[in-house]
Formats: structure tokens, C-alpha cells, sequence
């Protein structure tokens, strides 16, 4: 691979090629930099290259990683976040990703608030119906959304999902396709215009954007090989 500045713009470039392809505006989509296991010079460097938006799985990597970055970047969490970590996680990220109770939704809700601060935040569904995959149930959403009217300092904006892994991108297609159909039934019958849709990755973002995704993570894509995840982890 090339520098980071290098696959960056050719990751840019194939963004706007689907989206041209979906006939959609380049606008429509951005890129979040999965930075989760790679350092502070890492993002500086892609920072320096235009990139703003960045996304970390782990709590306490971010807390490390973000006083050692610049300051004008916006910062997301993507990975599973526990309860007892909402505090942390609220002064640390602008978006949470990966909402997927009422009870982590309240928890954020209250640490914002003492935090004075608001975030936004994405439902993670789990369409694949994996066990290996965080995320509820698509019979368990309603539920959870209803709740976006009680919160004050957080607010639903949009649902996550992460698909089977699989070689052919192809593959995630139905997928992405039934977030989308899923957004369109619970944003009518909520009332909530839930605009967002944060799906796909380096191997499939291309068929994401074809399917109507608003972000797309790329990690590897961007920094280049990181070490071999866990069977079964979640990797951008």
C-alpha cells in the first residue's frame, strides 16, 4: 500500500465512484477512519491529509490516543460500549455508533448532561441475526427508539449494522438493503427522520453506498494491514 495520505484520496475516489454509480451527491457519504490499534502519528498523518472524522472501537484506547491528536478532529465510537463506561465515552466521542439498549441510551443521556455536552447516536442492529455480532434484534428496535423523546443530550440520528464477513462484498448486500427498508418502517412509524445509516467497510463500501449508507468505516484501507483480529471480531 501507499502513504496514508495516498490511500486515503484512493479510498475518497472509490467513495465518489459509487456514489456517482448510485446517482447520488459525493456529499452524501462520509469517511470515517477507523483508527482503532493505530497510533497518534497514524492520525495525525491522516489529519494532515484532509481527514476530520475518525472512529475507535475501545474506550480506553481513545482516552489515550485523542490528547495526542489534533484538536479540531470529530471523533466516534463504533465498538460495543458498556454501561459503566458511558461516562468516559461522553466526554471522549461526538457519535456513538453502537447504541444497543435503553439502558446504555439513558446513561449516556445523563453523562452528557453533566458533562454539558450533546451526542449523537446511531441504534446498532444486528440484521444478520450472528451471535458473534453486538447489536439488537430487529424486533427489539421500536422499543429502544421510543425512548429518542425522553432524552435530552443525545439524539438518535440513524441505525448501525455490521454484516457477515464474507470475500465477496456481494454478500452484504440483502443486508444493507433490509437496514435501509428497516430505517424506512420504524422512521414512519416513530415519527424520528433517522437520516443516518452507518454501514460498511473497507472490502464492501461500495455496495453499502449502492444500498443508501451516510458513513463508511474504513480502517485498513487507510493505515494499511493491523494485526489479525480475533475469529469472529468486528473489524473495519
Amino acid at each position: 500500500m501507499g502513504s496514508i495520505a495516498e490511500n486515503l484520496e484512493s479510498v475518497q475516489a472509490r467513495v465518489a465512484a459509487a456514489c456517482a454509480r448510485a446517482g447520488r451527491a459525493p456529499d452524501a457519504v462520509r469517511l470515517l477512519a477507523v483508527s482503532k490499534t493505530y497510533g497518534p502519528d497514524a492520525v495525525r498523518a491522516a489529519a494532515a491529509a484532509g481527514q476530520r472524522l475518525f472512529g475507535e472501537n475501545r474506550v480506553q484506547e481513545a482516552a489515550a490516543k485523542i490528547p495526542e491528536c489534533p484538536g479540531n478532529l470529530e471523533w466516534h465510537l463504533i465498538g460495543h460500549l458498556q454501561s459503566n463506561k458511558a461516562a468516559l465515552a461522553a466526554r471522549l466521542f461526538d457519535w456513538v455508533h453502537s447504541a444497543d439498549s435503553a439502558k446504555l441510551l439513558e446513561a449516556l443521556d445523563r453523562h452528557a448532561a453533566e458533562a454539558g455536552r450533546s451526542l449523537r447516536a446511531l441504534v446498532q442492529v444486528n440484521v444478520s441475526g450472528e451471535r458473534s455480532k453486538s447489536g439488537l434484534a430487529p424486533a427489539a428496535v421500536p422499543e429502544v427508539l421510543a425512548l429518542a423523546h425522553r432524552l435530552r443530550n443525545v439524539q438518535i440520528v440513524g441505525l448501525m449494522t455490521i454484516p457477515p464477513l464474507a470475500e465477496d462484498p456481494e454478500t452484504a448486500r440483502p443486508c444493507f438493503r433490509k437496514l435501509r427498508e428497516l430505517r424506512g418502517e420504524w422512521a414512519a412509524a416513530t415519527g424520528l427522520e433517522l437520516p443516518e445509516l452507518s454501514m460498511g467497510m473497507t472490502h464492501d463500501l461500495d455496495v453499502a453506498i449502492e444500498e443508501g449508507a451516510t458513513f463508511v468505516r474504513v480502517g485498513t484501507g487507510i493505515f494499511g494491514a493491523r494485526a489479525r483480529p480475533a475469529e469472529g471480531a468486528e473489524e473495519a
